[in-house]
């Protein structure tokens, strides 16, 4: 047997295979680390330059970020709560929080304002434009993102901020469709086994990205069961024609509180239980945009909203749903008004 193939090449140093081996196996390495990094570069694009795009505007703080391709929410709504992924998120809300009004006097510049009363400091103004879905603005608490009361943000902790559209607390999207979430008193709400369930969250998110209208919205929210990470609440949304509806969870089942009048006030008990208790704030909100018959300014509203504040009022928001003006307070400062544009569809 010819040992030709073991034997070194002419004037070949010692060794001189070896080393051609080597090369070979270090080009062949070489090759799969530049693929690895463009399969990574692909895959983290996007979450790269979400994550890039946060911003503090505020010292409260609060942040904005633009999110960037996908999260996935379709994909994993079709499983809702079964999914493991949807068992991470959490929002909870102040029992004794948060006050929302539709103010829809005025057909061509219809508003809907927010307060959220709680006691997490750290907050998020978030923009989306997922495929498939309409864009969207959105507040975030980051507190249930891991981030809490910081002025900064490292890089090696925003990859948390990647879930940020899971944890949605209000927001208004390009068709002029809002919509908040308010603690209310618990009920033994039974759920139907043939429905996917929702974190509370997730249904402004679902809201948020596939409702062009109240009535859209209501037929979305009712496909799916819902699961409150903390206390009970009742869902709010309104939009730029004038519409506005209040969603509730009773012993009986899901009950829908339609507008009456060009004003809608949500606070936090439940509006369909015939006895309701008394909330000073669901009073002077209700007894402000009556006397104005619904029709207030973008700053009218923000007033609406100093009147209503409590000592642990965490931010203020207007949301124009004609224009997508949005105008936002942190920590009561209405001194300090933060002013954002969300690019409406056409024709809105």
């Amino acid at each position: 047997m010819s040992d030709s193939a073991e034997t070194p090449r002419e004037g070949e140093p010692r060794g001189g295979k070896r080393h051609r081996r080597l090369r070979r196996v270090l080009k062949v390495l070489a090759f799969l680390l530049v693929l690895l990094a463009v399969l990574l570069g692909v895959v983290l694009y996007n979450p790269v330059r979400t994550l890039a795009t946060l911003e503090k505007v505020d010292d409260f703080p609060l942040y904005v970020m633009h999110y960037k391709g996908t999260y996935l929410f379709d994909f994993i709504a079709k499983d809702g709560l079964d999914d493991p992924f949807y068992r991470g998120i959490y929002e909870a809300v102040n029992p004794d929080a948060c006050t929302s009004f539709a103010a829809l006097g005025a057909a061509s510049d219809p508003v809907f304002g927010r307060n959220l009363d709680w006691s997490h400091r750290s907050s998020m103004l978030l923009f989306t434009d997922p495929p498939g879905g309409y864009a969207s603005v959105s507040m975030v608490d980051l507190y249930y993102l891991g981030v809490e009361g910081t002025q900064s943000i490292p890089w090696s902790k925003r990859v948390t901020l990647l879930a940020a559209p899971h944890a949605t607390i209000d927001g208004m999207n390009e068709c002029g469709v809002a919509i908040a979430q308010n603690a209310v008193p618990g009920r033994d709400m039974s759920k139907d086994p043939n429905k996917p369930t929702l974190l509370n969250s997730q249904i402004l998110r679902l809201v948020l990205d596939h409702a062009k209208d109240v009535d859209e919205a209501l037929a979305l929210i009712q496909q799916y069961n819902v699961e409150f990470a903390g206390p009970p609440g009742h869902f709010h949304v309104a939009d730029a024609s004038g519409d506005s509806a209040i969603v509730e969870y009773l012993d009986s089942g899901v009950n829908i509180v339609r507008v009456e009048t060009p004003w809608q006030v949500s606070t936090n008990y439940l509006l369909s239980e015939e006895v309701k208790p008394h909330c000073w704030r669901y009073e002077k909100a209700t007894q402000t945009l009556n006397a104005a018959r619904g029709s207030i300014s973008q700053e009218q509203a923000m007033d609406v909203l100093a009147s209503v504040k409590q000592d642990h009022t965490v931010w203020s928001v207007v949301y124009n749903l004609s224009s997508g003006a949005i105008d936002v307070a942190m920590g009561k400062d209405y001194a300090d008004v933060h002013t954002f544009e969300l690019q409406m569809a056409q024709g809105n």
